[in-house]
């Protein structure tokens, strides 16, 4: 009875965790008349790529209105997607992997306390500070830029990623530096090459975290990235939805299109990130 009931609860957080993607998987290769169809299909009986095409250039006719391809607006938000978490990610991971060896190695005045605050930071629900950050953002002039959506996202990610990295030094040994420190090597050199090499996976975990995160956000893009020069794909998807008709086929596929990066990220560096998420767990 208790290895059915693992197996039941096993198969109920997969039907939860999977049964959206499956059901956008199958929305999207369903053919628009079967979607307003009253018969609930698990699958579709004639399975069509058409709302894949529209995405790559098609035009179709979806609910007796002509679709013209989403093409460029949809590779316009891909590519900003992957521009501004990949930007948030690198800057994060970097800030992250020298300011949580400063934490844990060098001593200053208020170390612990400082830390304290930009950790407690994580507890700020972002609706609160919205308005305000808005109004900095528009007079410093980097509302719908790059470097405007970048710096708002490693604000908000860097307390986790100093977090985690300093859980990840402090489990690492300090015999190591100080052995370095013996035959000469200045601090830097010591962090550069010899630490950072050891605390790969948490950094790597580090990254996982940060992109993912980057990746899904919703609320700060569609506050500062009012254009297509920086709308990601979370805020493009949405706007299939016109004043006719909502066409939910298409919003699917380019779903599916938009968690393949990051699935592929988790799939390939899933062992790096279980590395660094325990990292400190044990001495």
């Amino acid at each position: 009875m208790r290895r059915l009931g693992f197996y039941v609860a096993v198969a109920l957080l997969l039907v939860w965790s999977l049964g959206p993607v499956y059901w956008a998987l199958a929305t999207s290769l369903t053919p628009p008349n079967a979607l307003i169809s009253d018969h609930l299909r698990l699958w579709p009986e004639n399975a069509t790529l058409q709302h894949y095409a529209k995405l790559f250039g098609a035009t179709s006719v979806s609910q007796g209105n002509e679709v013209q391809s989403v093409w460029p607006q949809f590779s316009r938000a891909f590519i900003n997607s992957l521009v501004t978490s990949l930007a948030a990610t690198l800057a994060t991971v970097a800030i992250a992997a020298f300011g949580a060896w400063a934490f844990v190695r060098l001593k200053f005045p208020g170390r612990d306390f400082v830390f304290v605050i930009i950790v407690a930071t994580l507890g700020v629900p972002a609706y609160t500070v919205m308005i305000p950050l808005y109004r900095i953002m528009i007079g410093a002039g980097l509302v719908d830029t790059y470097l405007g959506v970048t710096l708002i996202y490693v604000s908000a990610f860097l307390p986790l990623a100093l977090w985690l990295m300093r859980s990840v030094y402090q489990s690492m040994p300090l015999s190591l530096e100080e052995a370095a420190w013996l035959d000469g090597a200045s601090k830097l050199y010591t962090l550069v090459r010899i630490v950072l090499p050891l605390a790969g996976p948490g950094l790597v975990a580090t990254a996982i975290l940060t992109f993912l995160s980057a990746w899904g956000q919703f609320m700060v893009p569609l506050v500062f990235s009012p254009t297509l020069s920086t709308k990601p794909l979370t805020v493009l998807i949405p706007e299939f939805v016109t004043r006719n008709y909502v066409d939910y086929g298409l919003m699917n596929a380019a779903g599916v299109i938009a968690i393949v990066p990051p699935v592929l990220l988790v799939i390939f560096l899933n062992r790096f990130l279980v590395q660094g998420l325990m990292a400190g767990a044990s001495k």
